[in-house]
């Protein structure tokens, strides 16, 4: 089984959301300024791709003002980044892939950057600075890349950090760097082998006994989703609602905030 910080991200939130979308096929419509969000955010990612290839930008960037100026004003903000030094190397949508606990996990860094005793992995994103740190730490897309890096590498954890890159217009960009150490590498390890154990529980139920992924306790305050899934358990939507097929870019650019 193939699973990707999204969903645990969803997992951890919601199980029977999670259920709803990767298991039964079930979700909400995207609404047409999700859309264009989401459609700006890919955008922006495959111009920074193609730019650390080498290939022209100009003739793309003069059809869209904003994304001109947002990649000029990241690229201002990051010299560091782009300087030319023989003992540094980079590579864009840098793939990993980790075995772990019979789950595939697949981890697409938007830019790496490789030193003799450093690895820095940096991401894009399409939205405002959150202001909580601590949530944004504590999201899978954090635990896991930084996981992921040290299991498949001979980095040692205190070796490999995670920048984040918000980019989004008119602010100037910002970013937020976590560092990473052996303590936070053996918690992530138990976190995931634990929420690993929990699904493999939900599976078995869903799947032998056709019981449904449960609700989390508390979950009537503290889940985005409660209200979607009751109003859809007792059929006061649209039955074409629930027949909506996810689009696969949300799980896996997420421009979607922390």
């Amino acid at each position: 089984m193939r699973l990707s910080q999204g969903q645990l991200n969803l997992l951890q939130t919601c199980p029977p959301q999670f259920q709803r979308i990767y298991l039964d096929s079930l979700a909400n419509p995207t609404s047409l300024e999700q859309l264009e969000k989401q459609n700006w955010g890919s955008q922006f990612h495959l111009l920074m791709q193609q730019r650390e290839l080498g290939l022209p930008l100009d003739s793309l960037l003069r059809e869209d003002s904003q994304l001109n100026q947002a990649i000029d004003a990241l690229l201002d903000a990051t010299p560091e980044i782009w300087q030319q030094d023989n003992n540094i190397q980079r590579e864009a949508e840098h793939c990993r892939t980790l075995n772990f606990e019979n789950k595939i996990f697949t981890v697409i860094y938007d830019l790496l950057v490789i030193e003799d005793n450093k690895a820095r992995i940096i991401d894009w994103k399409t939205y405002l600075e959150p202001e909580n740190k601590a949530k944004l730490q504590s999201n899978w897309q954090t635990r896991l890349y930084l996981f992921v890096m040290a299991e498949t590498s001979s980095y040692l954890p205190e070796q490999i950090e995670m920048t984040y890159w918000f980019v989004k217009l008119p602010k100037k960009p910002k970013s937020v760097t976590f560092k990473y150490d052996r303590d936070r590498h053996e918690r992530t390890r138990k976190d995931l082998i634990d929420l690993i154990s929990q699904l493999d529980l939900y599976l078995q139920e869903y799947l032998d006994n056709n019981l449904p992924f449960p609700h989390l306790p508390n979950c009537q305050e503290n889940c985005p989703y409660y209200k979607s899934i009751f109003a859809a358990d007792l059929n006061q939507i649209n039955p074409e609602v629930k027949d909506f097929e996810l689009q696969k870019a949300i799980a896996e650019i997420e421009e979607i905030s922390i």
